[in-house]
């Protein structure tokens, strides 16, 4: 086991490499940078919205002679003086490969730079962002699983009954909602939209939480969370019921099963001494996938919806803007930690299923 760990240490190295090269060179190719935009902000054509050009070197810029003749679309009429200076301040007057190589050295030191747009590091503003998006995917997560594994497990065990139509016909309509359409309806329902009132629209906490006692913030931390979270479960509740029972119904047919039953041992017995352990190994390999997704990236329509300001409203932002430096930082830090919760769903696997031996595959 200790040797295959090794191996997927060692892994991760390419893998990292190679989804940064391929990523750098789509980026790059992509027109509307930040030197284009900054461009298209003096010549009065955009408006970059960043702190960074309305002042320090960008207010000196901004004041410099203009002349014709430069590479850029909508650069013409500026200085190439002017436009030597953007390039810098931005980077852009090294290669591309000069400054790709330059980037994962400052990666290997954990150093992912400062925003374009803004005066805080790529760490500060993950870190930022970090709780809104916790708040939502946890509470996500957490009653997804609670509900839609058991829920899973009795739709196995009574297949075919009315209770298993009526549940599955449910779930079938919450599958085929969107989570964002779904967040709109709850809007129009029950955050004044239409009906009730009985919600918030936007935050996670009111403007007055610092004056709240203890349980006062709980409760509207809770209250600003209802309607989001029920947003972002309703299709992973439904995935996850299905592959829950589907998983259970493979197993329960299986001889073992059978040959438990026959020596007369109770049916929860049967079920979550023996089925259990085998059924969970396809919910085990699919967390690592949902973690990445409910913690880092989360739900950018939910988050926009109800304005919480987390990390994938965040990468949205940098990818629009061109921001560099967060799109490649959260891009190193997500696929990183990604692989690591892959490697750690393999160590998983071993400990719910001892017979699984990682340490005699080849590779």
């Amino acid at each position: 086991m200790g040797a295959y760990i090794v191996r997927r240490l060692l892994l991760i190295i390419p893998t990292l490499f190679g989804i940064l090269v391929l990523n750098f060179m789509i980026v790059q190719l992509a027109p509307g940078g930040p030197v284009e935009q900054t461009l298209a902000h003096l010549q009065g054509f955009g408006d970059t919205t960043g702190e960074r050009i309305g002042s320090g070197a960008g207010s000196d810029l901004a004041s410099a002679p203009s002349s014709e003749g430069t590479g850029y679309r909508g650069a013409q009429g500026l200085d190439p003086e002017l436009i030597a200076e953007i390039e810098r301040m931005y980077g852009f007057d090294k290669p591309a490969h000069e400054r790709f190589f330059q980037m994962l050295v400052s990666y290997l030191k954990f150093d992912f730079g400062t925003s374009f747009y803004s005066s805080k590091t790529v760490i500060e503003l993950i870190i930022e962002k970090m709780p809104v998006s916790i708040s939502l995917g946890l509470w996500t997560m957490l009653i997804a699983y609670f509900v839609s594994i058991p829920l899973g497990i009795r739709k196995a065990v009574r297949d075919g009954t009315s209770f298993d139509m009526w549940t599955s016909s449910a779930i079938i309509i919450g599958y085929a909602i969107p989570n964002f359409l779904f967040a709109i309806l709850l809007i129009v329902l029950f955050a004044g939209g239409t009906y009730f009132d009985w919600f918030p629209l936007r935050g996670l906490t009111s403007p007055n939480f610092d004056e709240m006692t203890l349980l006062q913030k709980i409760g509207d931390y809770f209250w600003h969370l209802t309607l989001p979270v029920l947003a972002s479960v309703i299709s992973s509740f439904a995935t996850l019921t299905m592959l829950t029972k589907n998983a259970f119904l493979d197993e329960i047919h299986k001889q073992y099963v059978l040959t438990a039953k026959a020596k007369g041992l109770a049916e929860n017995r049967v079920l979550y001494g023996h089925v259990f352990r085998n059924a969970m190994l396809l919910i085990i390999a699919g967390m690592p996938a949902a973690l990445i997704g409910i913690f880092f990236t989360g739900s950018l329509l939910i988050e926009v919806i109800f304005s919480l300001d987390g990390l994938g409203l965040l990468g949205y932002e940098a990818v629009i803007r061109r921001d560099y430096p967060v799109i490649f930082g959260t891009l190193y830090i997500f696929t990183l930690v990604g692989l690591l919760l892959k490697l750690v769903s393999d160590i998983t696997y071993t400990l719910v299923d001892p017979r699984i031996d990682f340490s005699s595959r080849e590779g």
